[in-house]
């Protein structure tokens, strides 16, 4: 029997910040996960401004031998227009790539190295909640006793499901697909969003990598009115496109082509029950405009720890968690939610990257807030408007 302040049940990005953060804060930390690292996970492996901070915060370090640095975003309208979006440079990375099999892996090494307990091959079996914290069965047969449980263990969350808190009929927000394609086109080295009429307010992407592979994929709300046979056809005339055949010029795919649900429904989510936090996709904490869900998986991480830490005869974890998650991500998620409406409509969304396009500092504080080195919902809220508010720094930035 194996006993600890904290258990947190999953070893991605979301496991992983929990259990750093909350090493660092003196509490004991142990973490399991079904899979064995390296292993891979169906994602975009774009990275954002808060993506890049968090990983900067645990003590992670831009060396992943795939790891992109972006400086430049393409995006092309329902039109045709492109328009070249330019992130500050000289001051740190505001927006990377990198696959999710490296990413992963290094975050699971840098928390076994920081003297975290992580048990690898190890799947969660069935939780009770008892008057002196939490008791989880593993599949393996061993039993943890913990005062506290973080479950970053994904969408289909089992530990959400064994406590009987799973949202009915509950199949994500989006739909999302990806294959890695080896690409020679000149343009090919740059991050590339394309809005295609029939996607939006879904979109296409090309993320480049090392040695001439890109990520490239598509994504579309759920609510979107198309059906599997239809997505099916989309993914397979993604390629024969004139824009993104024109972009990566010969194309050799590899691997297969996967496809994952997004889950992005935090402000109605069901944070915490009891001792039980639950963070990253367990939480829904995916960006409902962008599909984006690293940054906010390691933010609330962090949160959790945090939260746990903090614990006082006055107020519980969940409440703490409760409060700070919904600060950190609510008014942005809603605010995401009504653009993606409006960016269902092409003329709408011509007009947006019309204005988009008006100006250098458009341009450059567009990529900016699309890159989350700033809270979306700045834009309408005063409340969130600071001096220093344009002028902050990216990750791993040289200090003057």
């Amino acid at each position: 029997m194996l006993q600890c302040d904290v258990l947190i049940v999953g070893a991605g990005p979301a496991g992983c910040a929990a259990a750093l953060t909350g090493q660092k804060l003196g509490l004991n930390v142990i973490v399991i996960d079904k899979a064995t690292f390296p292993r891979d996970k169906c994602c975009g492996d774009g990275l954002t401004t808060l993506a890049l901070r968090e990983l900067e915060k645990l003590g992670v370090e831009p060396t992943i031998s795939s790891w992109v640095r972006v400086e430049d975003v393409f995006l092309r309208s329902p039109a045709g227009r492109e328009v070249r979006l330019s992130l500050p440079s000289g001051r740190g990375q505001y927006a990377a790539v990198v696959k999710r099999i490296e990413l992963d892996a290094e975050l699971v090494r840098l928390t076994a190295n920081n003297g975290v307990q992580v048990h690898q091959g190890v799947a969660f079996d069935n939780i009770e909640l008892t008057s002196r914290g939490v008791q989880v069965s593993l599949q393996d047969g061993n039993i943890v006793l913990a005062k506290h449980v973080v479950a970053a263990d994904g969408m289909w969350s089992p530990v959400r499901k064994a406590l009987g808190c799973t949202p009915k009929g509950y199949r994500g927000d989006w739909h999302a697909f990806r294959q890695y394609v080896k690409a020679d086109g000149r343009r090919s080295r740059d991050l590339w969003v394309w809005f295609e009429k029939d996607l939006l307010p879904g979109y296409a992407w090309s993320f480049p990598l090392a040695d001439g592979r890109v990520n490239l994929g598509f994504g579309v709300p759920r609510s979107k009115d198309v059906n599997g046979k239809q997505l099916s056809t989309i993914w397979n005339g993604l390629l024969g496109r004139t824009p993104i055949r024109e972009v990566l010029g010969n194309v050799e795919p590899e691997d297969s082509r996967t496809a994952w649900p997004i889950p992005a429904r935090l402000p109605k989510a069901q944070l915490a029950t009891g001792p039980v936090l639950f963070v990253g996709d367990a939480a829904t904490a995916t960006d409902p405009m962008t599909g984006e869900g690293i940054g906010q998986a390691l933010e609330s991480g962090r949160l959790a720890a945090q939260a746990i830490a903090a614990e006082g005869p006055n107020e519980s974890a969940a409440a703490i968690y409760e409060r700070s998650a919904r600060t950190a991500f609510q008014v942005d998620h809603q605010f995401s939610k009504t653009l993606s409406n409006v960016l269902a409509k092409p003329m709408l969304a011509e007009v947006a990257l019309r204005a988009v396009n008006a100006n250098d500092w458009s341009r450059r504080n567009f990529a900016r807030w699309m890159f989350e080195d700033y809270p979306r919902a700045s834009l309408i809220n005063p409340r969130r408007w600071r001096k220093d508010l344009f002028d902050t720094r990216g990750a791993w930035a040289v200090q003057n």
